[in-house]
């Protein structure tokens, strides 16, 4: 069933996106992205100056409301983009570029370039550690792409999984998703994102795989299920909430995405990731999520 187009006025007027923009980033005082200072700052209203352009009083740079965001410079207008973000978060298992560039009217090539900056809007911040207070947190890794078929015509020799791209994620039972897009999957590699992610008073909880075997002594426990000798559940033991996250991902990817090059890889992660993070809220309070995440992160595209 098609997306309903979303029929508030600040999806279809400027000015009101601009005002409801404002209104979100700016909600304890207007803040300058060239030098921090708050509410230190005159609106421009010159007839040569655009709606919404202010200066600072502090540095004197001129900004608006979308300098420092995924937003800036793009030719987009603004109350597009806040459909788009809308439409992105209505979608349960994500929007292809064709299905965003029918319906906002815009190229596919532009509508690629739009999701990724939606998606790196999605990026969290940096979170604390996970489960401190003694919750239990699933480990586990996944391999993506690069069938050996197509890493032979390129000459590659190898065996396994090496060929293909890895991901490890981190799922705090009942809340939220961390991954992490490795080069390799070792011991060595592993040790340091768990360490540095988990609080040590958690419990881990993985499978059989010997990747985890020395880092979990650092936890409070380290519960395994072998999954060679047919154990998935065994009492409250198991890896089942990552490897059903790993499932819908894979779906997503090649349901909805089809092919994903390895480069942009970690967006699409990021997207899934952010989906699961915020799967008990509403499409709005994703989208207003999202808008929450565009300060600070650019991407140079130079067709939107």
């Amino acid at each position: 069933m098609a997306t309903p187009i979303p029929n508030q006025r600040h999806f279809q007027d400027e000015e009101k996106a601009r005002e409801y923009l404002e209104a979100l980033r700016w909600s304890n005082g207007v803040v300058c992205p060239h030098c921090g200072s708050v509410g230190k700052h005159y609106i421009l209203t010159g007839k040569s100056h655009r709606k919404g352009l202010r200066k600072c009083s502090d540095c004197r740079e001129q900004f608006s409301v979308t300098v420092g965001t995924v937003f800036e410079r793009s030719k987009i207008k603004l109350h597009i983009w806040l459909m788009a973000v809308h439409l992105v978060c209505a979608a349960k298992n994500g929007m292809s570029s064709m299905e965003l560039h029918r319906l906002i009217g815009v190229t596919q090539k532009t509508a690629w370039f739009m999701l990724h900056r939606i998606r790196e809007a999605m990026k969290p911040e940096s979170g604390g550690l996970m489960d401190s207070g003694g919750g239990t947190v699933e480990a586990d890794e996944t391999y993506w792409g690069n069938t050996k078929r197509s890493q032979a015509a390129k000459g590659y020799k190898g065996r396994g999984y090496a060929h293909k791209e890895k991901i490890v994620s981190l799922v705090e039972l009942g809340d939220k998703v961390r991954y992490f897009h490795v080069q390799t999957v070792t011991a060595k590699t592993l040790k340091p994102i768990l360490v540095s992610q988990i609080a040590l008073d958690a419990h881990l909880m993985t499978d059989e795989s010997s990747l985890y075997t020395k880092v979990g002594k650092e936890f409070a426990s380290h519960n395994v299920v072998t999954h060679s000798a047919g154990e998935y559940v065994r009492g409250m033991n198991h890896t089942n909430t990552i490897e059903g996250f790993f499932s819908r991902l894979k779906r997503g990817l090649m349901g909805t995405y089809h092919h994903v090059g390895s480069q942009h890889l970690g967006r699409y992660v990021t997207e899934f990731d952010f989906r699961y993070n915020t799967r008990k809220g509403t499409d709005a309070e994703r989208a207003t999520a999202v808008i929450g995440g565009i300060g600070g992160k650019r991407l140079m595209y130079c067709h939107s």
